[in-house]
């Protein structure tokens, strides 16, 4: 069962060289009392009197020079029809001045309410972003000096933000989101500024004063956390705010209260969720009312919470050794519910055939692994790129991204689209890019993409069905057993059958048992937001960053943030558990577009950004408004699902200047409700706005201490970046001429000398001939080995060629007693060369002696249309023939269930039929030129039983059946099209070519409709 860190564990096992990994807060910091300076009065008094002239000044002003604007009775229609002069203007101006005033006059007596009462976050006025904020600067300064100094922390620490929207400051905005990062309010206090830094100390220093004297006398006070009012939950940040004057000092609060068993049974842990109903001890110095409760003196609450509260104070002392009791609720992992806790999970099966890093499995299998540091940009594991390997998820949506573009480049050069490009061959990469298909092929879950991607829709349609909403998802762990754990915002009832509930209310799990069973679900994607940041044991972490309430920070060297950075922005651009979304990079990635031209966009600086994001985070508030939801969780379900609420992710790798980060945090406010995503790279650790920070280390290490977090990241490093992208430039069918030609990776010598040793037929039935028939338990698999060497005469890396045998994997050992079996079973040649070997890379290369049916009709073609064929039309049409006799039906047809799953990474299902389609069009071309219409209608239709959906195949059977001039027959075929075409009608080129070829086409369709 895999086990959460704890903090002792963590701390031990992190060197000295890696001390970024140790939280900021884990040990209270002696706090400087700073003296008030003359300045600080000067300040004091100039916002007096600012105050003193916009509160007062402004009103006196105008009834003294323009008096009251309004007229003094009701207006009669006559007044609609006097001529408009200066002095309605004047009325006007003085009008909209009068409600500038009250607004500004209402933010100062808001303001001074908070700053007065110490308690809580000061109210919002309506639509006054600026002048509340300019009222709270002015009442900060003047109180400032005051004797109340104490009391003012809660509103100055909230300068320089903005109130725009419905954006609250960063620390109340955090408190609202329990959960899963309940305490990210501990990340945002950091942005408060020096002001706000210098009141709080000045505070804690007079409340220490005032309450040294109890301390020593020994008066513990004690602490019962609250239960939630509506989205708002009880926080430490928050006691120690009320109670100690700070909430900088929650530090003291955990120290005291740290690994101590509460009523429930858990523990308080590092960064860990409080929960209602537990008890805190407190400072000596906490003030509060009945709401600081001792033991013997609680008359407010009842004998039950009094017996826990002196139950409670029997813990003290050496509790910081670590308590014991048994954890209950999810905790039995014994380290208390963390932030971000990994989930509990059953144990794994045991695989008949254990996995070892020779030939990890893919997906969750491979978790493990450790991945290579973005410095290490060069790193590989056996041959291949490790970072690649390790990243299931990833590696199956770019293998899917690159197949679909590669099925794209094919229609383009079968339509003729972009000259130099004609042909049904892709460009076989070599080098880097070589490794990284190879490194795609092996490491990729495409069944875990799968699963996942039915669960959520799954999840969707239940809960539509059930008219409930969908949850705020923060995170989701794949564990290495295959399970699916949703962690949610906070809990949200029951969930719908075959989910379950995990190991508290907060989680959500289904088994795979369960998910296998899912079908494909027509609704949207719940949670296209998921990301994969790393593993952690066997389980894998996806991050919901567009359920953030704010920033998510990333620090660390700028060569391992960018490794992180192109890992995330390749995995959104190509995952197979979204529907629509747009990524926006700023500062990188000009060079990722090609993995998904119409996702990703690219900005060249802050300002770009800030245009952009304002006009569309004003946009979905519209929206949003508009349609009646609270957020686009509630618009991907019910009857306005066909909205969809496609997420917009922001990804910026550059430093932003202070100014750009207030402005920013103002921007991500509001951001976790309208679906819109920020991944700010830093170079420190203070980030004004970040609900979640997170640190990316030399080592490949992702920390993210406040959540208790420390995973294996998930890294694209420059190296293996180029090399992906350039398998999808080469893939580009917009090239343009320059492209490679169409050239078969392997031609055979089709003459009577060439005939070869090994013959394999793939096209139809699969048949071997010149082999004798392997032993029985071993001849599926052997055939499927040798199948896939002959679809890829370039060569086989062993490691691709086990990962396709064995997709949860398979020891060394094992793969390599395959191998030699296969040498032995396809021998030598007559000069004693084995038929196996392997070129100077390490791949598997067959024999030019074993030759498939496939090799063969691709070489009749060439010889054809590029070769001997071209100067004789005799030989042309001989090869041409030749070639459509090898069609049988389709490849490997009669191929065993659940074998040869690897096919599905292949394009042969598309170039297989284009491959047969063009050489039934090059023959019908051949016999036309003769005259032979039915010869060509032989030829076509000959072609269509293996490409039925190639419209160039039925255009040309019409003009070929035209030629006929029999009118009957060209009918018949007409009518033939249009009931295959179904309630999609014709192509718009196939009514246009029936246009031409039978006029009276549209009676015949009007008189059978």
């Amino acid at each position: 069962m895999p086990r959460r860190r704890t903090s002792s564990s963590s701390s031990s096992s992190t060197a000295p060289s890696a001390a970024p990994a140790t939280p900021r807060n884990r040990t209270p910091q002696p706090v400087r009392v700073r003296r008030r300076s003359f300045g600080d009065f000067v300040k004091a008094f100039l916002a007096f009197v600012v105050l003193l002239a916009l509160v007062v000044g402004v009103p006196l002003a105008l009834a003294v020079t323009v008096g009251w604007p309004l007229p003094n009775g009701a207006p009669g229609l006559d007044w609609l029809q006097r001529e408009i002069t200066v002095q309605t203007f004047l009325h006007i101006l003085t009008v909209i001045v009068w409600l500038a005033w009250a607004q500004f006059a209402a933010c100062v007596l808001v303001e001074v309410k908070a700053a007065l009462s110490g308690v809580g976050v000061p109210g919002r006025v309506p639509g006054s972003g600026p002048s509340q904020l300019l009222a709270r600067q002015l009442v900060a300064a003047l109180l400032l000096v005051g004797a109340t100094a104490a009391s003012l922390t809660p509103g100055l620490s909230q300068l320089g933000q903005s109130l725009e929207g419905n954006q609250k400051p960063a620390v109340a905005a955090a408190q609202q989101t329990p959960g899963l990062f309940a305490q990210q309010q501990e990340q945002a206090a950091s942005t408060a500024n020096a002001l706000a830094e210098q009141a709080g100390q000045a505070g804690q220093a007079a409340a220490r004063a005032d309450g040294g004297a109890s301390a020593a006398n020994g008066d513990t006070k004690y602490y019962r956390i609250q239960p939630p009012e509506g989205r708002h939950h009880d926080s430490l940040w928050e006691v120690a705010d009320r109670h100690l004057g700070d909430g900088r000092r929650y530090k003291e609060i955990f120290e005291l209260n740290k690994d101590r068993v509460q009523p429930d049974g858990s523990k308080l842990s590092e960064a860990s969720l409080i929960r209602p109903g537990w008890i805190m001890e407190m400072p000596g110095d906490a003030r509060g009312g009945e709401l600081v409760e001792m033991p013997d003196e609680a008359p407010n609450v009842s004998e039950q919470v009094q017996q826990q509260i002196s139950d409670y104070a029997r813990t003290g002392g050496d509790h910081a050794q670590g308590g014991g009791g048994a954890q209950g609720g999810g905790g039995a992992q014994g380290g208390g519910d963390a932030h971000v806790p990994l989930p509990e999970q059953r144990p794994a099966p045991t695989p008949a055939t254990p996995v070892t890093p020779a030939t990890p499995a893919p997906g969750p299998a491979t978790g493990g692994q450790h991945a290579t540091p973005a410095a290490e940009e060069s790193g590989r594991s056996f041959g291949l790129p490790e970072a690649l390997l390790a990243a299931p998820l990833l590696a199956a949506g770019l293998l899917g991204a690159l197949g679909r573009r590669r099925r794209q480049a094919l229609w383009h050069s079968a339509l003729g689209a972009v000259g130099g490009r004609r042909g049904m061959e892709p460009p076989t990469p070599t080098g880097d890019a070589q490794d990284a298909q190879d490194a795609l092929l092996v490491g990729a879950d495409p069944d875990g993409v799968r699963l996942l991607d039915r669960s959520l829709r799954g999840l969707a349609a239940s809960l539509a069905a059930e008219s409930r909403p969908l949850p705020v998802v923060y995170a989701a762990w794949m564990g290495g057993n295959g399970d699916l754990h949703l962690q949610l915002a906070q809990p949200a009832g029951k969930p719908p059958t075959p989910w379950q509930v995990g190991q508290d209310q907060t989680f959500w799990m289904l088994a795979r048992a369960d998910a296998e069973r899912y079908e494909d679900a027509e609704t949207a994607a719940p949670y296209p937001g998921l990301v994969s940041l790393g593993t952690m044991d066997d389980s894998r972490l996806l991050l919901n960053l567009e359920a953030v309430p704010g920033l998510v920070s990333l620090s660390g060297a700028e060569a391992d943030r960018a490794a992180v950075f192109a890992s995330v922005a390749a995995e959104l651009a190509t995952n197979g558990w979204s529907d629509r979304m747009t990524i926006t990079l700023v500062g990188f990635g000009d060079d990722l577009t090609p993995l998904a031209p119409n996702r990703i966009r690219h900005l060249d600086g802050f300002e770009d950004l800030f245009e952009t994001m304002s006009a569309e985070t004003r946009q979905r508030r519209g929206a949003l408004g508009a349609a009646g939801h609270d957020s686009v969780l509630t618009g991907r379900t019910g009857p306005a699902q066909h909205t969809r609420w496609a997420p917009h992710l922001v990804l910026l790798a550059a430093q932003p200047s202070d100014e750009d980060a207030l402005r920013l945090a103002e921007l991500a406010a509001d951001a976790g409700r309208l679906g819109i995503g920020y991944l700010v790279g830093t170079e420190g650790t203070d980030l004004p706005g970040a609900a979640w920070e997170m640190e990316i280390t030399g080592g490949g290490k992702l920390l993210a201490p406040l959540l208790g977090l420390e995973l294996e990241a998930q890294l694209l490093p420059a190296a293996q970046q180029r090399a992906v992208v350039e398998l999808f430039t080469d893939a580009d069918p917009e090239r343009g001429p320059g492209g490679p030609a169409n050239t078969p990776p392997f031609l055979v010598d089709i003459s009577e000398q060439g005939r070869p040793a090994v013959y394999a037929r793939l096209v139809g039935s699969y048949e071997i001939i010149g082999l004798d028939t392997p032993d029985g338990d071993r001849s599926a698999q052997l055939h499927e080995a040798l199948a896939l060497l002959l679809l890829h005469r370039e060569g086989v890396h062993p490691r691709v060629l086990a990962s396709a045998l064995w997709p949860r994997g398979v020891t060394e050992d094992v793969r390599d007693a395959l191998l030699e079996r296969l040498r032995a079973w396809l021998g030598t040649d007559p000069d004693g060369t084995p038929r196996l070997g392997t070129d100077a890379t390490g791949r598997l290369t067959l024999a030019k002696s074993v030759v498939s049916d496939l090799d063969v009709l691709r070489s009749l073609y060439y010889e054809a249309t590029q070769g001997r064929g071209v100067d004789s039309r005799q030989v042309r049409g001989r090869l041409l023939t030749d070639a459509l006799v090898l069609v049988r039906g389709p490849l490997l047809a009669d191929r065993p269930e659940g074998r040869y799953r690897w096919l599905t990474h292949e394009i042969i299902d598309a170039q297989l039929p284009l491959l047969v389609a063009d050489t039934g069009l090059a023959l019908s071309e051949f016999h036309l030129e003769r005259g032979r219409a039915e010869k060509a209608i032989e030829a076509l239709n000959a072609a269509l039983r293996t490409a039925p959906a190639d419209e160039r195949l039925w255009h040309e059977l019409l003009r070929a059946t035209h030629a006929t001039e029999d009118a009957d027959r060209l009918r018949a075929l007409a009518a033939d099209l249009i009931g295959r075409s179904g309630a999609r009608g014709l192509p718009p080129r196939t009514e246009a070519l029936l246009d031409e070829l039978l006029p009276t086409w549209r009676d015949g369709v009007a008189a059978a409709g």
